[in-house]
């Protein structure tokens, strides 16, 4: 079992470490801050009020083990730093950083942390494209110039073949999904699961209710239609 322990329980701390939790990961839950720690102490494997800039303390808790070390520490970018270069000294094999500005996850890369993540400014871009695009369902960034999108099927692709729509010849995205809603028997139960297209036909008809999942470069993302 994955073993990661999440460094400051602030709103994206606890959130995260929750999430893992549920999904079947052990989870070591860390802050300074003993209020903290007792609202997450029941959701997760391990909680413990410590301070982590301390390497004694860290040790203690076998920080030095674990397969993963997320450093989430909200506002003390300071206590950021020093514990990033310990869980570094420490040989984590993965550290992941929350930054709060550009310039402090770009400090985090070069002191050597593994991935730096942003989630207001994620937060803030998701909101743009779904703003942007009403039909957008979901966005996984796959890297600065590439995503991988859930879009509800524009109304000009509705009875259309994925052949005659061309979206890698006319839109340069490639379709790796259509996700089509559940069939309702006559009680209104639901009579079969929810149908996965994983390969895609040319001659697979798009419907009004489906979902597409395609993959392709941002620019050309945003050029599909938005109705």
């Amino acid at each position: 079992m994955r073993k990661i322990a999440v460094i400051g329980l602030g709103r994206f701390g606890i959130a995260l470490a929750r999430r893992l939790a549920q999904s079947g990961v052990q989870v070591i839950a860390i802050d300074r801050n003993q209020q903290l720690v007792n609202e997450i102490k029941d959701d997760v494997d391990l909680a413990v009020q410590l301070d982590a800039t301390d390497r004694q303390a860290l040790l203690s808790q076998d920080i030095d083990k674990v397969d993963v070390c997320v450093i989430s520490i909200g506002e003390n970018f300071e206590a950021s730093l020093l514990t990033t270069v310990l869980a570094k000294q420490l040989k984590v094999p993965r550290i992941i950083c929350r930054a709060q500005t550009a310039l402090h996850a770009e400090i985090f890369q070069q002191i050597g942390a593994d991935q730096v993540v942003q989630p207001e400014q994620e937060a803030g871009r998701h909101v743009a494209r779904q703003l942007a695009n009403p039909q957008l369902a979901d966005v996984i960034p796959l890297s600065d110039d590439f995503s991988l999108v859930e879009l509800k099927a524009p109304k000009v692709f509705h009875g259309k073949s994925i052949k005659s729509i061309g979206l890698r010849a006319g839109y340069q995205v490639n379709l790796v999904v259509i996700k089509r809603p559940q069939a309702l028997a006559g009680d209104g139960e639901s009579s079969t699961p929810p149908t996965r297209i994983s390969v895609p036909r040319p001659d697979d008809v798009i419907q009004p209710d489906d979902v597409l999942v395609l993959v392709g470069a941002n620019a050309s993302l945003a050029e599909l239609p938005k109705e």
